[in-house]
């Protein structure tokens, strides 16, 4: 992740020109706050964009409610972050520091003109892509505040879900001054696990769809809304068809069920991505995604899983999600991609977020340092998870059911491997049994050519094997493969190459059978299934 130097001051950096200015004044409101007066708090949506005419406003601790940084926003700068472009919450308080004047221009109404003045919105974006940045790059500010991380899975599925949707938090020992001060405030047991926002919200019973709901993420989708395509998955190919989506002027909403970037959000660094030389991690690209999409107007909701998917009488699609909630479409894009199998190990679910993980991010690593890890796949996934994770655990062991490498994985990747020091390639070698308490303490390995059974002492087991398609919600609507992956093109009687046996349904990236599996085919494969989108958009819903 590259590093943006970030203060509140970053906007004197890029400042909006005159005519900008003149521009918000025309469609917005002036507005005088007092000397202390709340301007933003934290968990309230960013319904409205906030230039400063004159005065200051600073921000304040959501604890002690004390000026958190010397910078202040002044004359020219505005308020805000990323989640302003899809209507999310403020992460952050802030407060007048003396008298100050300013115009509010009104959500939708910004997105228009940011729409209609580029120069302007990237100068905005930048800014507010920058603060977020910052914020995740330095806790010490954060709304999200999570205590007991490391003892409790709950907590750290929170810290997860956070981490993969860069959602800024901050962790908070058990043992710690601050942690008493929260427990006190807010009313809980001294040393209780627990997940707190803003000055004193205590979560109860903490799940990704709460924390979501908290910060806007989730959106409130109802049935009466029709949109022009719904786009099923957010990895690669999902962003990039709601990159394009927004460009051409269709009403999209993306919906993933887990986290922006999907299986590609795992891997620490993509390497054969044209235009980064020295690499990026797949996180950051889909992000960079995200945002480009958000700007265009595509909308995105999370964490959603689609339970069914049927057409109706006029001929439009409705998406059943799990809580029962409807969405009714013109057109879907089916983006859904991979998931790695479970494997038929005894106490693998008791273990899994103690030990065994399906990611190899640094939210995963943390709980590895310094110990020997275990990575379980063959694929290129494994091999970029088995060099990250070589940077913090002592050692790596890479297990492959198979003899060789070769076909499954990039040369470049293998030839790192091969001559990393610390890490360890078994071939022919699966974990066939699991060690530990609450957590996982050692993994049994088996070689299956030559019997010979290894216990290894292990931080964590990473599964990434046996990748299969998300697709049992769409049996019996569109054609599938043997394996479950949709049919598209010839294969499916369809006239374009990303259509499915219904028209209207298109299917991208890792879910379509004889995808190429890559991040840059998915992303090739989300951009160009816009066009046949939006003709079938305007051949059967015209008006």
């Amino acid at each position: 992740m590259e590093t943006i130097a970030f203060d509140l001051q970053q906007t004197k950096r890029i400042p909006l020109a005159a005519e900008h200015i003149d521009a918000l004044r025309r469609v917005g409101k002036p507005k005088h706050y007092s000397q202390g007066a709340s301007v933003m708090r934290a968990g309230e949506v960013m319904d409205r964009f906030i230039l400063v005419e004159s005065g200051e406003i600073e921000v304040v601790s959501p604890r002690t409610g004390e000026r958190q940084f010397a910078d202040t926003l002044g004359s020219g700068q505005y308020v805000g972050d990323i989640a302003f472009l899809n209507g999310g919450t403020t992460s952050i308080s802030m407060r007048a520091a003396q008298p100050t004047d300013v115009i509010e221009v009104p959500r939708l109404a910004m997105l228009s003109l940011m729409s209609s003045v580029p120069e302007m919105s990237d100068i905005i974006i930048s800014v507010f892509a920058a603060r977020r940045r910052r914020q995740l790059e330095h806790n010490d500010f954060n709304t999200l505040q999570l205590l007991g991380l490391e003892l409790s899975k709950d907590i750290r599925q929170i810290a997860e879900f956070a981490s993969r949707n860069r959602i800024p938090y901050t962790v908070i020992d058990l043992a710690s001054p601050e942690a008493a001060q929260i427990a006190s405030l807010c009313g809980i047991e001294a040393g209780a696990s627990a997940v707190v926002f803003g000055h004193d919200t205590v979560v109860p019973e903490p799940t990704p769809e709460k924390i979501a709901a908290l910060l806007g993420m989730n959106l409130d989708i109802g049935f009466n809304q029709t949109v022009d395509v719904l786009i099923i998955g957010a990895g690669p190919a999902g962003v990039a068809a709601g990159v394009y989506a927004g460009a051409e002027g269709l009403n999209a909403l993306v919906i993933e069920d887990i986290a922006i970037g999907g299986q590609a959000g795992t891997s620490s660094r993509i390497e054969n991505y044209m235009g980064f030389p020295t690499g990026i991690s797949g996180a950051d690209l889909v992000w960079r995604g995200e945002i480009q999409a958000m700007k265009f107007g595509t909308r995105f909701a999370m964490p959603h899983r689609v339970s069914s998917l049927m057409k109706t009488e006029d001929g439009l699609f409705c998406a059943v999600l799990s809580d029962e909630r409807k969405i009714l479409a013109k057109a879907v894009v089916v983006a859904t991609g991979v998931q790695y199998q479970r494997l038929a190990l005894p106490r693998l679910e008791e273990f899994e977020g103690a030990g065994v993980y399906y990611a190899a991010t640094d939210m995963e690593a943390r709980y590895c340092r310094g110990a020997e890890v275990i990575v379980a796949g063959g694929g290129n996934s494994a091999g970029q998870a088995a060099m990250f994770l070589s940077r913090f655990a002592s050692h790596v062991h890479l297990l492959v059911r198979g003899p060789s490498l070769a076909a499954s994985m990039s040369d470049y990747l293998l030839s790192r491997l091969q001559t990393e020091p610390k890490v360890t390639i078994r071939l022919n070698s699966s974990a066939i049994a699991l060690h530990g308490d609450e957590q996982l303490k050692a993994v049994t390995v088996k070689n299956a050519v030559s019997g010979e059974t290894t216990q290894i002492k292990t931080g964590g087991l990473f599964l990434m094997v046996g990748a299969r398609p998300n697709t049992d919600w769409l049996s019996g609507l569109v054609a599938l493969d043997e394996k479950g992956f949709i049919k598209t093109g010839e294969a499916a009687n369809a006239e374009s190459a990303y259509a499915t046996s219904v028209p209207g349904i298109f299917a991208v990236g890792d879910v379509r059978a004889g995808s190429v599996k890559r991040v840059a085919s998915s992303v090739g494969e989300g951009s160009v299934v816009i066009s046949a989108v939006w003709r079938h958009v305007q051949e059967h819903h015209a008006n």
